[in-house]
């Protein structure tokens, strides 16, 4: 199976140490490693390193051949330009295309954290070989939901074929629907039925297959795509991505082709696999504890009576915090952040009010 570990976006929800020119999946955030490493590593060896692709922004080049210098160049897939998720899944499924279309894909992000990692592990197996028997065209992997999360997206699947595997820790159901980011209270009703689980934006597929959905559903993307792809291992191929992929419309992925989704032959596999979306900071802190009311520090931090807070220092100076009460402290070299867990979602915000002014470097 070839595996495609997406490491585009700038995650500003993890900002000041995120940011547009050292995105979270490239910071060093846990074990010394970026989550990018640790998403990498976790397939390992189960799953070739040949077979892994990592597909991010040119402007990242640098930085990610950086982090994995023994992997092969025809590895890495480079996006000259954002374009959002929906053409950079298309740019990835017309280049495997050409060369291995009916192998099984893996899709998977870089900025996540997974706990059960054999699990992990098992849940693609049976994936893969679902799609590589022919018994599934399109399988989700979702996870079991933990709590009423707003922040992303949920599957409903059919209740009367909610049916565990040898082991009852994996499950195989029937896909019904996609409901991206409910509402508090819709959370919460889903969390207390069976038939619901957290979409995680990991897939396994063939090339061919979702190659067909993108000709189905966003045919003018379809056609700008195929010729360049044609082109993928020759000195053509920069140039000839460099001047269409700007002119493809701006979509996600979701909208382009999963909320569309109505063939036959679509599956979820789910399970509890430890699974975090680290793409804010009081989600990373939710994934590094084991009791919510625990602290989570990294470098020169000292705290005393604090509880369910995360100080973050990336200097040598010492942090001290006296009192803390499910707070954030996010040190850097450059900005000092201070704020409520609760406050999070203000930050996008903030990051994008710099925009013009004369803290637009610090974006």
């Amino acid at each position: 199976m070839k595996i495609v570990i997406f490491a585009g976006g700038v995650g500003t929800r993890l900002w000041p140490l995120s940011r547009k020119n050292t995105p979270k999946q490239f910071e060093k955030i846990i074990d010394n490693k970026s989550t990018l490493q640790k998403t990498v590593e976790r397939l390992l060896p189960d799953f070739k390193l040949s077979d892994i692709y990592i597909a991010t922004g040119r402007r990242y080049e640098a930085t990610v051949k950086e982090q994995f210098p023994n992997l092969a160049e025809e590895n890495f897939i480079f996006e000259p330009h954002m374009r959002d998720v929906g053409p950079a899944i298309a740019l990835v499924t017309s280049l495997l295309e050409k060369r291995f279309p009916n192998e099984p894909m893996a899709i998977l992000w870089s900025d996540h954290l997974v706990k059960n990692i054999a699990r992990f592990k098992n849940v693609l197996h049976l994936a893969e070989a679902m799609v590589k028997k022919n018994e599934a065209k399109f399988v989700f992997i979702g996870q079991k939901p933990r709590f009423a999360n707003q922040n992303i997206g949920w599957i409903e699947v059919l209740k009367n074929a909610y049916q565990p595997t040898a082991g009852n820790d994996i499950y195989v159901t029937k896909f019904r629907k996609l409901v991206y980011r409910p509402s508090l209270s819709d959370a919460q009703d889903f969390l207390k039925k069976n038939n619901f689980v957290w979409n995680l934006g990991y897939f396994v597929t063939t090339p061919n297959f979702l190659s067909s959905l993108f000709s189905k559903f966003t045919p003018a993307m379809y056609k700008k795509l195929t010729p360049i792809a044609a082109l993928w291992g020759t000195n053509k191929f920069e140039d000839a991505l460099e001047k269409t992929y700007s002119t493809i419309e701006k979509i996600s992925f979701d909208d382009a082709v999963l909320v569309k989704l109505q063939e036959k032959g679509i599956f979820v596999v789910s399970s509890d696999l430890g699974w975090s979306d680290v793409g804010a900071w009081e989600s990373l802190k939710e994934a590094l504890v084991e009791r919510a009311n625990e602290n989570v520090v990294k470098g020169k931090v000292l705290l005393e009576d604090s509880k369910d807070s995360l100080v973050f220092n990336d200097t040598n100076q010492l942090v001290v915090g006296i009192d803390l009460d499910e707070m954030l402290v996010i040190n850097t070299s450059d900005v000092i952040l201070v704020c409520p867990k609760t406050s999070v979602p203000k930050i996008k915000k903030l990051v994008e009010s710099l925009s013009g002014t004369p803290h637009e470097h610090l974006a």
